[in-house]
């Protein structure tokens, strides 16, 4: 007696579903974008002036060449000054993100990213994300030089770690500024971003007491956004932060990186969908 097999099942590949497979791939994509623009940073060397040595020399002239004019001697103004040219410089570096994006927008990058299937917001993600980085490194640069120079922060641990976060969130806030001004500026126009955030922290208490300014600059330098946003990076570096500064500098950075969220989203499907 013969006895008949059933025939073995053909073996079938288990697909995941199409939500599962792209499950993830937003992350992917603007880890793609980022690497691509830390390789661009890389190789401009426009780009590493900016980022590396001009906040460097920034520092070097309010410290070495008006700091013991300003100070009458003492000493003490790099205490001061450091974290004012942080902040400035922190601004300077994210401004080169306008550029980026709007070289982007006119030389048919986004174009041909369209064509892919990525995370349509994938590219102005790239730019912040690489734009976080290269700022850390710069205060790092910053910071070391300046304790060269003198600089004595007071930041225990905890104040180190909050001075990091606020960088962070100031750097998101600055290059999403600089991200939405670059989706609706030539790339010659939007070299001017920096401008921005070269000459508005100097009407700030970033580099001089508001109370030596002229009577009539005393409200907007008081009240300005760079002046509650430069006394927490001082606070927090000297180990003597105020809570009531930082919730009006965090108020300032979250307002603005929600507004240039929503704008630059806005304004990039419509530049992208024509």
């Amino acid at each position: 007696m013969t006895t008949t097999l059933p025939a073995p099942r053909a073996a079938t590949a288990t697909r995941p579903p199409a939500g599962r497979a792209r499950r993830g791939a937003p992350l992917r994509d603007v880890g793609t974008m980022a690497r691509r623009e830390a390789r661009r940073s890389l190789r401009s060397v426009d780009g590493l002036i900016t980022a590396f040595v001009l906040p460097v020399m920034i520092m070097s002239v309010f410290v070495v060449i008006f700091g013991g004019a300003i100070s009458g001697g003492s000493g003490d103004y790099i205490d001061y000054v450091v974290p004012g040219v942080l902040v400035m410089c922190l601004g300077m570096n994210s401004a080169t993100a306008a550029t980026g994006v709007a070289q982007d927008m006119t030389s048919g990058t986004i174009d041909r990213f369209k064509t892919l299937p990525i995370f349509s917001s994938s590219a102005l993600w790239g730019h912040v994300i690489a734009s976080v980085v290269r700022n850390l490194a710069s205060v790092v640069v910053v910071l070391l030089v300046a304790v060269a120079y003198g600089f004595g922060p007071g930041a225990d641990l905890g104040e180190w770690l909050g001075f990091v976060a606020f960088a962070v969130l100031s750097v998101l806030t600055f290059t999403w500024i600089s991200v939405t001004l670059g989706l609706v500026l030539s790339v010659e126009a939007s070299m001017s971003v920096n401008m921005i955030f070269l000459f508005v922290p100097y009407l700030s208490s970033g580099f001089v007491e508001v109370s030596t300014m002229p009577d009539w600059l005393h409200g907007f330098a008081e009240n300005q956004p760079f002046t509650p946003i430069i006394e927490s990076v001082r606070g927090l570096l000297m180990g003597a932060p105020d809570a009531g500064t930082i919730l009006t500098g965090c108020a300032w950075l979250v307002g603005f990186l929600a507004v240039s969220i929503v704008v630059g989203g806005v304004l990039y499907r419509r530049r992208t969908a024509r």
